[in-house]
């Protein structure tokens, strides 16, 4: 009898952390947006960070690329910097952000696959997030898609979704001219 009890009690817990596992899944961000400008064009804006610099950075952030590798398994570090705000603060500082990236897929003009990790000792930026470009041709240019998975809890969704818009916008204007 003390078998079944230890076992039925065993059986509620293991049933309490797989709900405590499914109330506090890893969060999904995304954004996309049709660029008037082939998946070619795009990829190669994203290898090259002289490109890239210019263009990733979101609204009211500059850029500058410290290190870049761009084949798979290739790291990255880039730091990016508020200006003009007094009310963003950043993860890595006081005002800026240092990303560390590595490239895990590069599908030439259809997808790149990145790990992001912020530099910071705020345990809420910490983890590992990935974060994937998708390129699709469709017949007014091209459809870009951002998905981010494991986002850290520390960066709110309603701002880094409208991060990535702008950075979205950003492409557009430096491609579309």
């Amino acid at each position: 009898m003390l078998e079944k009890v230890i076992g039925y009690r065993k059986t509620l817990e293991d049933e309490e952390k797989v709900k405590m596992s499914n109330a506090n899944p890893k969060r999904i961000d995304s954004a996309k947006r049709i660029i008037k400008a082939p998946a070619s064009s795009i990829y190669q804006a994203f290898l090259n960070p002289e490109s890239l610099v210019l263009w990733l950075p979101p609204e009211g952030m500059e850029g500058r690329i410290d290190d870049f590798q761009a084949w798979e398994g290739g790291t990255y570090r880039m730091t990016l910097t508020y200006v003009g705000s007094d009310q963003m603060v950043g993860k890595t500082s006081e005002n800026s952000d240092v990303v560390q990236g590595k490239f895990l897929e590069l599908s030439e003009d259809k997808r790149i696959v990145q790990q992001i990790q912020f530099v910071s000792e705020d345990p809420a930026f910490a983890g590992k997030m990935i974060m994937t470009w998708n390129l699709h041709a469709v017949p007014e240019g091209t459809e870009v898609s951002i998905i981010c998975e494991d986002v850290p809890e520390g960066i709110r969704q309603d701002e880094h979704e409208e991060g990535m818009s702008s950075t979205l916008a950003n492409l557009a204007v430096f491609l579309e001219g």
